[in-house]
């Protein structure tokens, strides 16, 4: 491998590299009594495993742990990133799941701190349905530029993206994929995983001479 030419995919250089998805979605709430919430959320763990990726998720209840389910049911592979600081803590305190995991981290963070670990941690993101919560790992995903998948036509956040990008004077990007079949969103969005040219620092995303903020701003400037 030619060291000095410029890498632009993870792919490129480690075909065999194993793409991580995270699944992020509500943990609770009214959202967990939606049948349709719950069965996709699966299917989107079971295509995750199929596609022979490894699901990361917040290692917390509610849909994330209903993909962990689905995936772990067709042999996939499950990495949970924790917001306690110990086994004891995850089970006792965050009253969190171990069943469908191969792996946890215990990061110690708390949940919000957690968030941008567990976003990290993934080359891609699919956003289920969920409140709050969900929608603060969706804008870390979005701000640093990770290809992201969003599940439609279940409720929630993930059903009202596109209104929140407008209502910011964001834009939708084509690191950007919606779709309400589970099996057609993790498709589209590994396509999107595998071709993405990655900063090496995550912030040039966002600001310098070629960010996304940065243009922004210049093209305020430039119809004003």
């Amino acid at each position: 491998m030619n060291t000095n030419a410029p890498i632009k995919n993870l792919f490129e250089i480690m075909p065999h590299a194993t793409p991580r998805i995270g699944v992020m979605g509500s943990a609770s709430g009214y959202i967990m009594s939606n049948p349709k919430a719950i069965k996709n959320s699966q299917k989107i763990g079971q295509q995750i495993a199929k596609k022979g990726c490894i699901l990361v998720n917040g290692a917390c209840p509610g849909l994330p742990d209903e993909a962990a389910k689905g995936c772990k049911g067709q042999g996939g592979e499950v990495f949970g990133v924790s917001p306690a600081i110990s086994i004891r803590s995850h089970v006792k305190k965050y009253q969190s799941p171990i069943e469908h995991y191969d792996n946890i981290m215990f990061t110690g963070l708390g949940l919000m701190e957690r968030d941008i670990i567990n976003i990290r941690s993934c080359h891609g993101v699919v956003i289920l349905p969920g409140g709050t919560g969900t929608l603060n790992e969706f804008t870390v995903a979005y701000d640093e530029g990770k290809p992201i998948g969003i599940l439609t036509g279940c409720d929630g956040v993930a059903d009202h993206i596109k209104e929140i990008l407008a209502f910011c004077h964001r834009e939708v990007t084509d690191r950007m994929v919606f779709s309400d079949d589970p099996v057609e969103l993790v498709e589209k969005l590994l396509e999107i995983v595998y071709k993405t040219e990655v900063s090496s620092v995550l912030d040039d995303y966002l600001v310098g001479d070629s960010g996304v903020v940065t243009q922004i701003q210049k093209d305020m400037e430039e119809s004003a």
